[in-house]
Parts: C-alpha cells; structure tokens; sequence
C-alpha cells in the first residue's frame, strides 16, 4: 500500500485536497479552503514533475503560506474600501441618497417617506412639493436635506 502511495503520489495530494476542501464546506470558515487548494495544485505539479517526498511536502507548505497570505492581503484591501460602520444607524444608511418631497418644507421643515417610514426633514429653505433633494447629514433622528 505504501509502495503504491509513492509510486503515484499525485493521487494522494489530490484526495487530501479534495478532502480539505469538503470539510470547509462543512464551516471551517476559510481555515482549510488555501489549503485544499495548495494540495491541489501540489498534486497537479507532481503528476506533470515527479518530485520526492520532501520536496512535496515543502511545495504544499509553501503553497498554502503564499496562498494564505495572498487571501489576508486581499482581505485587507478589502476592508479598507468597504464604507463606514452604519450597520445599525439606519439615518446614516441614508446620507447621499436621492429623494422627493411629497409635500412642502414650510420653514424648512416637514417629512420625508422613505420607504415604509417617515422621516423629519429640515432644509436651509423652504422647498415645494416634488422637489428632488439630496440627504446631506444626520441630526439625531432629523435628516438635513438640500435641493439637488
């Protein structure tokens, strides 16, 4: 049995990478898919180029270190571009978004509807009834809007 491991080593590199990679479908939250993938490709390298076992070993360890490490740099680019946290400030989730008046502001202020609710709008003027503005801030629960 070992005898036939050596003489197609390939065949163990591409099972263990098939396993890997089903146990992270399994939830391992991204621990086991680099390296999955770099016993993958070690597999495919020693089937093309007969290597020894300890050079297997270091092309699967080294695979899976620049893998991992290519998946955190990317990962931190990533969060770098993502917007600000406002997950759970649904006013700031609407600054920059485009809206209509459905009635008039009267002393620069009134309501806006924005989707199933209604929102307290104040404006450095007063604006008619259709007019398209633009969310600009957020002043506890009241949106500051300008015309757009």
């Amino acid at each position: 049995m070992i005898a036939l491991l050596f003489a197609h080593a390939h065949i163990f590199w591409l099972t263990l990478g098939g396993l890997l990679l089903a146990a992270e479908m399994l939830g391992a939250s991204g621990y086991l898919l680099w390296s999955g993938v770099a016993a993958v490709v070690t597999g495919l390298l020693v089937w093309v180029v007969p290597l020894g076992w300890e050079w297997q070993g270091v092309c699967f360890a080294v695979l899976t270190l620049v893998a991992a490490f290519l998946w955190w740099r990317w990962l931190a680019t990533r969060r770098q571009q993502e917007p600000g946290e406002v997950l759970n400030q649904r006013g700031h989730q609407l600054v920059g978004r485009h809206l209509r008046l459905e009635t008039a502001l009267v002393n620069g202020r009134g309501h806006i509807r924005v989707a199933d609710s209604s929102w307290p709008v104040m404006a450095d003027s007063d604006l008619p009834a259709g007019s398209e503005v633009v969310v600009v801030a957020v002043e506890g629960i009241t949106l500051k809007v300008e015309p757009r």
